[in-house]
Protein backbone atom coordinates (compact mmCIF):
# COMPACT_ATOMS: atom_id res chain seq x y z
CA UNK A 1 0.00 0.00 0.00
CA UNK A 2 1.69 3.27 -1.12
CA UNK A 3 1.31 6.67 0.43
CA UNK A 4 -1.52 8.69 -1.08
CA UNK A 5 -2.91 12.20 -1.18
CA UNK A 6 -4.74 11.22 2.02
CA UNK A 7 -1.35 10.86 3.71
CA UNK A 8 -0.44 14.43 2.89
CA UNK A 9 -3.86 15.73 3.87
CA UNK A 10 -3.62 13.98 7.22
CA UNK A 11 -0.18 15.46 7.91
CA UNK A 12 -1.44 18.90 6.90
CA UNK A 13 -4.25 18.49 9.41
CA UNK A 14 -1.81 17.41 12.12
CA UNK A 15 0.32 20.47 11.41
CA UNK A 16 -2.72 22.71 11.84
CA UNK A 17 -4.14 20.87 14.88
CA UNK A 18 -1.10 19.55 16.74
CA UNK A 19 -2.90 18.46 19.89
CA UNK A 20 -3.51 15.18 21.65
CA UNK A 21 -7.27 15.61 21.28
CA UNK A 22 -7.11 16.02 17.49
CA UNK A 23 -4.63 13.17 17.11
CA UNK A 24 -6.78 10.76 19.08
CA UNK A 25 -9.88 11.78 17.15
CA UNK A 26 -8.02 11.04 13.91
CA UNK A 27 -5.94 8.06 15.03
CA UNK A 28 -7.68 5.74 12.55
CA UNK A 29 -6.53 7.99 9.70
CA UNK A 30 -2.98 8.02 11.08
CA UNK A 31 -2.94 4.22 11.17
CA UNK A 32 -4.41 3.86 7.67
CA UNK A 33 -2.68 6.63 5.75
CA UNK A 34 0.64 7.09 7.54
CA UNK A 35 1.71 4.17 9.71
CA UNK A 36 0.50 1.25 7.56
CA UNK A 37 2.03 2.50 4.29
CA UNK A 38 5.28 3.38 6.08
CA UNK A 39 5.57 -0.13 7.50
CA UNK A 40 4.81 -1.57 4.06
CA UNK A 41 7.51 0.64 2.54
CA UNK A 42 10.04 -0.51 5.13
CA UNK A 43 9.33 -4.15 4.29
CA UNK A 44 9.63 -3.44 0.57
CA UNK A 45 12.91 -1.58 1.03
CA UNK A 46 14.31 -4.41 3.13
CA UNK A 47 13.79 -6.74 0.17
CA UNK A 48 15.43 -4.28 -2.20
CA UNK A 49 18.35 -3.62 0.14
CA UNK A 50 19.09 -7.34 0.21
CA UNK A 51 20.13 -6.88 -3.42
CA UNK A 52 22.20 -3.70 -3.18
CA UNK A 53 23.52 -3.61 0.42
CA UNK A 54 22.53 -6.76 2.34
CA UNK A 55 24.06 -5.51 5.58
CA UNK A 56 21.52 -2.66 5.72
CA UNK A 57 18.07 -3.70 6.89
CA UNK A 58 14.57 -2.33 7.19
CA UNK A 59 12.82 -3.60 10.30
CA UNK A 60 9.10 -2.78 10.67
CA UNK A 61 9.49 -2.95 14.45
CA UNK A 62 12.49 -0.63 14.64
CA UNK A 63 12.90 1.44 11.48
CA UNK A 64 9.92 3.77 11.74
CA UNK A 65 10.46 6.82 13.93
CA UNK A 66 7.88 7.54 16.60
CA UNK A 67 5.36 10.25 15.77
CA UNK A 68 5.71 11.64 19.29
CA UNK A 69 8.12 14.52 19.83
CA UNK A 70 10.55 14.69 22.75
CA UNK A 71 9.55 18.04 24.22
CA UNK A 72 11.53 17.84 27.46
CA UNK A 73 14.15 20.38 26.39
CA UNK A 74 12.18 22.24 23.73
CA UNK A 75 10.28 25.51 23.94
CA UNK A 76 7.92 24.09 21.32
CA UNK A 77 5.63 21.76 23.26
CA UNK A 78 3.72 20.49 20.21
CA UNK A 79 3.32 16.78 20.99
CA UNK A 80 3.61 15.34 17.47
CA UNK A 81 5.99 15.43 14.55
CA UNK A 82 4.38 16.71 11.38
CA UNK A 83 6.24 14.27 9.15
CA UNK A 84 6.66 10.50 9.11
CA UNK A 85 10.09 8.96 8.65
CA UNK A 86 12.14 5.78 8.74
CA UNK A 87 15.78 4.72 9.18
CA UNK A 88 17.34 1.72 7.46
CA UNK A 89 20.37 0.66 9.44
CA UNK A 90 23.35 -1.72 9.61
CA UNK A 91 22.27 -5.05 11.03
CA UNK A 92 25.28 -5.18 13.38
CA UNK A 93 24.85 -1.62 14.59
CA UNK A 94 22.11 0.29 16.32
CA UNK A 95 18.87 1.74 15.01
CA UNK A 96 19.66 4.97 16.88
CA UNK A 97 21.01 8.03 15.09
CA UNK A 98 22.94 11.11 16.19
CA UNK A 99 25.36 11.67 19.03
CA UNK A 100 23.60 9.21 21.32
CA UNK A 101 23.74 6.40 18.77
CA UNK A 102 26.98 4.77 19.86
CA UNK A 103 27.92 2.30 17.12
CA UNK A 104 24.81 3.06 15.07
CA UNK A 105 26.69 3.44 11.81
CA UNK A 106 25.62 4.84 8.47
CA UNK A 107 22.33 3.98 6.80
CA UNK A 108 19.47 5.32 4.71
CA UNK A 109 16.67 7.75 5.59
CA UNK A 110 13.27 8.69 4.21
CA UNK A 111 10.62 11.14 5.35
CA UNK A 112 7.28 12.24 4.00
CA UNK A 113 5.53 15.55 4.69
CA UNK A 114 3.60 18.03 2.56
CA UNK A 115 6.23 20.04 0.72
CA UNK A 116 9.00 18.56 2.84
CA UNK A 117 9.63 14.98 1.73
CA UNK A 118 13.24 13.91 1.66
CA UNK A 119 15.59 10.96 1.15
CA UNK A 120 19.11 10.70 2.43
CA UNK A 121 21.92 8.51 3.58
CA UNK A 122 25.10 8.55 5.61
CA UNK A 123 25.94 9.22 9.24
CA UNK A 124 24.41 12.25 10.96
CA UNK A 125 26.16 13.81 13.95
CA UNK A 126 28.15 10.72 14.98
CA UNK A 127 29.33 10.43 18.58
CA UNK A 128 32.87 11.57 19.28
CA UNK A 129 34.59 8.15 19.08
CA UNK A 130 33.10 7.45 15.64
CA UNK A 131 33.78 10.99 14.44
CA UNK A 132 37.41 10.70 15.49
CA UNK A 133 37.80 7.42 13.60
CA UNK A 134 36.31 8.93 10.46
CA UNK A 135 38.48 12.03 10.64
CA UNK A 136 41.65 10.04 11.31
CA UNK A 137 40.96 7.79 8.32
CA UNK A 138 40.27 10.75 6.06
CA UNK A 139 43.46 12.45 7.25
CA UNK A 140 45.54 9.34 6.59
CA UNK A 141 44.05 8.58 3.16
CA UNK A 142 42.46 11.78 1.86
CA UNK A 143 42.44 10.74 -1.79
CA UNK A 144 40.44 7.58 -1.10
CA UNK A 145 37.66 9.47 0.66
CA UNK A 146 37.77 12.32 -1.84
CA UNK A 147 37.16 9.89 -4.69
CA UNK A 148 34.01 8.60 -2.95
CA UNK A 149 32.72 11.99 -1.80
CA UNK A 150 33.28 13.61 -5.19
CA UNK A 151 32.00 10.74 -7.30
CA UNK A 152 30.35 12.39 -10.34
CA UNK A 153 27.16 10.34 -10.06
CA UNK A 154 26.81 11.18 -6.37
CA UNK A 155 27.43 14.89 -6.83
CA UNK A 156 25.18 15.14 -9.87
CA UNK A 157 22.27 13.50 -8.07
CA UNK A 158 22.67 15.01 -4.57
CA UNK A 159 24.99 17.98 -4.96
CA UNK A 160 27.72 16.37 -2.87
CA UNK A 161 28.02 15.93 0.88
CA UNK A 162 25.94 18.22 3.06
CA UNK A 163 27.93 20.97 4.78
CA UNK A 164 25.31 21.50 7.47
CA UNK A 165 27.09 21.90 10.80
CA UNK A 166 30.53 22.18 9.17
CA UNK A 167 33.08 23.77 11.51
CA UNK A 168 34.55 27.13 10.60
CA UNK A 169 37.91 26.13 12.08
CA UNK A 170 39.85 22.91 11.79
CA UNK A 171 39.31 20.45 14.64
CA UNK A 172 42.13 20.21 17.10
CA UNK A 173 45.03 18.05 15.99
CA UNK A 174 44.77 18.68 12.23
CA UNK A 175 46.79 21.19 10.23
CA UNK A 176 44.87 24.12 8.76
CA UNK A 177 46.44 23.44 5.36
CA UNK A 178 45.56 19.73 5.32
CA UNK A 179 44.47 18.68 1.78
CA UNK A 180 41.25 17.22 3.20
CA UNK A 181 40.44 20.28 5.31
CA UNK A 182 36.89 20.61 3.95
CA UNK A 183 36.07 17.01 4.90
CA UNK A 184 37.79 17.17 8.28
CA UNK A 185 35.62 20.12 9.33
CA UNK A 186 32.42 18.14 8.75
CA UNK A 187 30.42 17.01 11.76
CA UNK A 188 28.06 14.82 9.69
CA UNK A 189 28.66 12.76 6.58
CA UNK A 190 25.41 12.72 4.64
CA UNK A 191 23.92 13.20 1.21
CA UNK A 192 20.30 13.58 0.20
CA UNK A 193 17.70 15.41 -1.82
CA UNK A 194 14.17 16.70 -1.55
CA UNK A 195 11.25 14.86 -3.11
CA UNK A 196 8.15 16.41 -4.61
CA UNK A 197 4.77 15.52 -3.17
CA UNK A 198 4.06 13.62 -6.38
CA UNK A 199 7.21 11.51 -5.97
CA UNK A 200 6.45 10.81 -2.31
CA UNK A 201 3.00 9.38 -3.02
CA UNK A 202 3.88 7.64 -6.26
CA UNK A 203 3.62 3.82 -6.47
CA UNK A 204 7.14 4.04 -7.92
CA UNK A 205 8.57 5.42 -4.66
CA UNK A 206 10.31 2.15 -3.58
CA UNK A 207 12.09 1.88 -6.94
CA UNK A 208 13.08 5.56 -6.78
CA UNK A 209 14.53 5.10 -3.29
CA UNK A 210 16.41 1.97 -4.31
CA UNK A 211 17.96 3.78 -7.28
CA UNK A 212 19.14 6.69 -5.16
CA UNK A 213 20.30 4.53 -2.26
CA UNK A 214 22.38 2.49 -4.68
CA UNK A 215 24.38 5.61 -5.54
CA UNK A 216 25.08 6.10 -1.83
CA UNK A 217 26.31 2.57 -1.12
CA UNK A 218 30.07 3.30 -1.55
CA UNK A 219 29.83 6.20 0.92
CA UNK A 220 27.73 4.19 3.38
CA UNK A 221 30.14 1.26 3.27
CA UNK A 222 33.21 3.47 3.61
CA UNK A 223 31.80 5.10 6.74
CA UNK A 224 30.71 1.82 8.27
CA UNK A 225 34.02 0.10 7.55
CA UNK A 226 35.82 2.99 9.22
CA UNK A 227 33.92 2.46 12.47
CA UNK A 228 34.11 -1.35 12.33
CA UNK A 229 30.85 -2.39 10.61
CA UNK A 230 31.41 -4.80 7.73
CA UNK A 231 29.64 -5.04 4.36
CA UNK A 232 27.82 -8.23 3.38
CA UNK A 233 27.46 -10.15 0.12
CA UNK A 234 24.16 -11.74 1.10
CA UNK A 235 21.60 -11.96 3.87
Amino acid sequence: MPFTAETLRYLQGLTKHNTKLWFEEHRTEYEAFVKSPMLALIEELDVRLARIAPEIIGDPKKSMFRIYRDVRFSKDKSPYKTHASCWLFHRDGSRSVGREAGDGGAGFYFQIAPGNSFLGGGLWMPPRPSLNKIRDTIAEKPKAFDAIARDPKLTKRFGGLSTEGQLKRMPRGYAEEHPAADWLRLTSFTVGRELSDAEAISPKLPALLEKDYLLMVPLIRWINATIGLKPAKHR
